[in-house]
């Protein structure tokens, strides 16, 4: 029996995030003396990773494809990185459509490249008909960024004396996050073996189950993905109760 004949298709989880994390160590170990290499290898790994969401229907990826803080790195690595993005958006289109995926972004959408904002307006436009899969590229994104900007328009709202302080709950916060209107991840995947979140979907992620593995991210395939919905699979989701309650719900 294969990975995805393994897979309880009554227990798929929604929405799947990833932490696309390992491209320049990928890159080094192949010699590569730009990091660039990696990033360009991992394109591969995207289209393997959403394919395969899309087969076992995952209604929602999620992919960190850039946080806040990468703006730090050296202006090179950047700018190839833009690059790379505007280029891969525009031929991945046709693919997306024929797989009927839709694509949407979260973050700060004002500080990328012109040239990028407007690969990635059109192809959201091009693909905003389609009904299947949603991906998502979190760019520019970070999940304080995200939290701080829930709580500005709240405090706005606050200000115009739409809401009171007192009447401010959970499911509000929810409501003003980037992620907004899809549910809340419950699988995150985390590639190169490393144990942190990286600020990413801090609101979004409270009880979502972690799926840490070695494989740098250029290298991950269809079959990876399956062995983290497995191991989902596996596991028993308590949200704060105990075992025995919930065989009572």
């Amino acid at each position: 029996m294969n990975l995805i004949e393994q897979i309880d298709k009554t227990k798929i989880p929604a929405h799947i995030a990833i932490i696309m994390d390992g491209n320049g160590r990928w890159a080094k170990k192949k010699g590569a003396i730009s990091r660039i290499f990696g990033h360009k290898s991992a394109i591969t790994s995207v289209r393997e990773a959403t394919e395969a969401c899309a087969k076992i229907g995952v209604k929602y990826l999620t992919l960190y494809a850039f946080s806040t803080e990468n703006w730090n790195r050296p202006k090179e690595e950047v700018d190839a990185l833009m690059q790379l993005l505007v280029s891969t958006v525009k031929g991945e289109v046709k693919q997306l459509n024929q797989n009927n995926v839709r694509l949407s972004t979260i973050g700060n959408f004002k500080d990328l490249p012109s040239s990028c904002q407007k690969e990635l307006s059109d192809a959201i436009n091009a693909t905003k008909s389609n009904t299947g899969l949603t991906l998502t590229l979190a760019l520019s994104y970070s999940g304080r960024w995200d939290i701080l900007e829930a709580t500005r328009r709240l405090l706005e709202k606050v200000e115009k004396n739409e809401l009171k302080s007192k009447d401010l709950t959970l499911d509000m916060i929810s409501d003003y996050v980037s992620t907004a209107g899809i549910p809340d991840p419950e699988l995150v995947i985390r590639t190169s073996g490393e144990f942190r979140v990286s600020n990413f979907l801090l609101w979004q992620i409270a009880y979502s189950e972690f799926y840490i593995t070695d494989i740098l991210w250029p290298d991950f395939r269809e079959g990876d993905l399956y062995n983290a919905v497995l191991s989902f699979q596996k596991r028993e989701r308590r949200f704060g109760m105990i075992s025995e309650q919930l065989k009572q719900v």
